[in-house]
């Protein structure tokens, strides 16, 4: 009995300590400070291409751009999305360039602690030191907004943020954006977009029990899981022809938020629409449509 009770009491220990480390375990990069002057058009253009206004700013709430809010349902509990504008208290007005460029880049605060994933930073890991500049230079023209963040509503145990490190050693995949020999200048932009800074695969990609998508075997072939309950159709190569879509058409509805058939896009592809892929130039577009509408494997 006495044995059995200093197994138990050496397991507990070893446990003890483990979760310690674990709560311990530092995630990501030191950041380390960019000398890269950045362009506001340019990092607004970026803005726009990655969602950010779509997604942090409360539209039917009537809250102000980037100033966060916005509920995101998810089958582990509800997430707002948080005050992205330059207030140093609620916002990232008290953050360094360097701080902002490891939570676009590897989703850790600066506080040290992981940002869960339906914050899209798994597609932005490659953005370079310009871009991070760029995106920097125009988020410091956003005005102040003294709203607070709201906390996340997250069942346990996906409440305890230290649990995301086990999941980030799972599940986190770096983005695939670097080009393809022999595919061409407009088809290797389309890739850096699609697989980056739109995140196409982030709605139209299936997801495990994890929330972790399912890239090798559903890449962009649909999703029945997005937050609030939406669906997101699939828009692989042989969906897309079979639905009567071409480069032409699909870059008109990037545009226009107009189908072939003549519907319009609803839910949250057409604030994708409204509040990203509008304002892209023509040429973007068509990339964004020659990749997609290619016949390959998404990787």
């Amino acid at each position: 009995m006495r044995k059995i009770y200093r197994l138990g009491l050496a397991g507990a220990v070893v446990a003890s300590v483990s979760l310690s480390a674990l709560i311990a375990w530092p995630i990501g990069q030191p950041p380390t400070p960019i000398s890269l002057q950045g362009n506001v058009e340019r990092g607004a253009y970026l803005a726009r291409a990655s969602g950010c206004i779509a997604c942090h700013t409360d539209i039917t709430g009537g809250g102000a751009p980037l100033a966060g809010g916005l509920r995101l349902e998810t089958p582990f509990g509800s997430l707002y999305s948080p005050n992205l504008t330059t207030d140093p208290e609620h916002g990232i007005g008290g953050w360094t360039q360097a701080q902002f460029a490891r939570a676009v880049r590897e989703g850790v605060s600066p506080e040290g602690y992981a940002y869960y994933p339906a914050f899209t930073y798994p597609f932005y890991a490659n953005f370079t030191d310009q871009e991070i500049a760029d995106l920097w230079a125009a988020f410091q023209t956003v005005p102040p907004v003294a709203t607070p963040s709201r906390a996340p509503e997250m069942q346990f145990p996906v409440n305890q943020r230290w649990g995301l490190k086990l999941w980030r050693a799972a599940y986190l995949e770096p983005p695939r954006t670097e080009p393809v020999a022999g595919k061409g200048e407009i088809w290797n932009r389309g890739r850096e977009l699609v697989e980056g800074a739109t995140h196409c695969a982030a709605c139209h990609t299936g997801r495990n029990f994890a929330g972790a998508r399912n890239s090798d075997t559903e890449h962009f072939k649909g999703s029945d899981s997005l937050p609030g309950g939406e669906k997101a159709p699939a828009i692989d190569h042989e969906t897309l022809i079979k639905r009567g879509w071409d480069v032409a058409s699909l870059a008109y509805a990037l545009r226009t938020g107009i189908t072939p058939e003549g519907d319009a896009f609803g839910g949250t592809m057409g604030e994708v629409v409204l509040y990203g892929t509008s304002f892209l130039t023509e040429a973007d577009r068509t990339a964004i449509a020659t990749y997609l509408m290619d016949e390959h494997e998404g990787g």
